[in-house]
């Protein structure tokens, strides 16, 4: 059964949603699934704008055939290269042999890895500044380079002012009828999603983000059609100022996340404590995290989210116990900067996490540390809730 929707007269959302994944690229879990977005205008050329994985390969296969009624494919517009999008391609030119390949030379390139194949006609290689004209249509191309593979491009099409943004503007979560960021409540049930893929999927690369934005901004943009997630027709400011905010690691939120790692409770009881004397000196959002039960894409994301980090870690085989050390690698990987941390070590006879921690934040860009650490001898005792207050001072101040 067809399940396109209509967009404008003449162009369809003709994706899908996975309901069954259980991790996104086979690390990030997605518990309520993801959208694979691809777009097909009937112009007096037909585009078809993207792809799908293969997962929802059958459902997009037959909208694409049923919404075409009969009509050939002229142009296969291919924006980003990852198999998420791209996993059908081979597919669809089966099927429609004449289609022409628009994509940069950078993504030419790359299909070529993917799949073994000929193409009837060579591909359209474009860059930024050209233009495909369909009929009452006109595209114009713009380099997203390193958003987040370096051969992506994205598609605005002038008479509907839509632009078609690849893997920017996207988000997790599988979609059900409501195909609009307006039909749903977007801030409430949505962006914290939104911010997990844009930390962890795009999240490095944040200086090539605020040059797409500032291409962005020069276009009169009234929709924006990502390859995951809602289609924006209102309120598009909202989502652009929190793209604006994440690509230049400011923090959302002047709040307190506290992630720690406990294999027995005693460091998990002191981070309760530090916890309990900031909410008693009148600091709230305050988050805290079991590095150990909570998936590090969650804490990445919070991480970006809030201003002020705490690590409270114990010592593990002489270093940084192991998902503490993930955690770590992972905000350094992410380029995360400018969060304030604190820290709360543990060890029975030779504490060491404080140590590893400022090793790997000595290799991140500028983050502050603030004194004093707290260093606990297998659990908290009393003459100890001093220096944690100092520390929880620090961070009031800090705040």
């Amino acid at each position: 059964m067809n399940t396109s929707q209509p967009i404008k007269p003449d162009l369809y959302y003709i994706g899908a949603s996975d309901r069954r994944l259980a991790l996104f690229e086979n690390v990030m879990p997605v518990p309520r699934g993801v959208s694979y977005n691809s777009y097909l205008l009937l112009d007096e050329q037909t585009v078809l704008l993207d792809a799908v994985d293969n997962a929802v390969g059958e459902q997009f296969l037959e909208n694409l055939d049923t919404t075409l009624t009969g009509r050939l494919l002229d142009y296969f517009i291919i924006q980003h290269v990852e198999p998420d999008h791209l996993a059908l391609t081979k597919e669809v030119l089966l099927r429609y042999p004449d289609a022409q390949v628009v994509c940069s030379a950078q993504a030419a390139k790359f299909i070529a890895q993917f799949f073994d194949m000929q193409l009837k006609k060579q591909p359209r290689i474009v860059k930024e500044g050209d233009t495909l004209c369909t009929g009452k249509h006109t595209f114009s191309f713009v380099s997203a380079q390193m958003v987040h593979w370096p051969e992506v491009i994205v598609s605005y099409e002038s008479e509907y002012k839509i632009l078609f943004s690849a893997d920017a503007f996207g988000t997790f979560g599988a979609l059900s009828g409501n195909l609009y960021a307006d039909e749903v409540d977007f801030d409430r049930d949505w962006i914290d999603e939104a911010r997990r893929y844009y930390t962890n999927i795009v999240g490095k690369y944040g200086f090539q983000v605020q040059n797409l934005l500032k291409k962005a901004a020069a276009l009169d943009i009234q929709m924006i059609c990502p390859l995951h997630g809602p289609v924006w027709r209102e309120n598009l400011g909202y989502f652009i100022r929190k793209h604006d905010v994440w690509s230049k690691y400011e923090p959302e939120d002047r709040g307190v996340l506290v992630v720690y790692g406990s294999p027995y409770g005693h460091t998990e009881s002191a981070a309760v404590v530090l916890a309990n004397m900031l909410a008693e000196k009148g600091v709230r959002h305050i988050r805290m995290y079991d590095v150990s039960g909570t998936h590090v894409s969650q804490l990445v994301a919070e991480a970006f989210r809030c201003s002020h980090i705490v690590l409270a870690a114990p010592t593990y085989n002489g270093g940084l116990f192991p998902p503490m050390e993930t955690f770590m690698l992972d905000l350094q990987a992410h380029y995360l900067q400018g969060r304030t941390f604190a820290v709360v070590e543990n060890g029975t006879w030779a504490p060491q996490a404080a140590k590893a921690i400022q090793a790997i934040m000595a290799e991140m860009k500028p983050n502050t540390l603030l004194e004093p650490i707290v260093t606990l001898k297998s659990s908290l005792k009393k003459e100890q809730l001093p220096m944690l207050q100092q520390l929880a001072d620090a961070i009031v101040a800090s705040l």
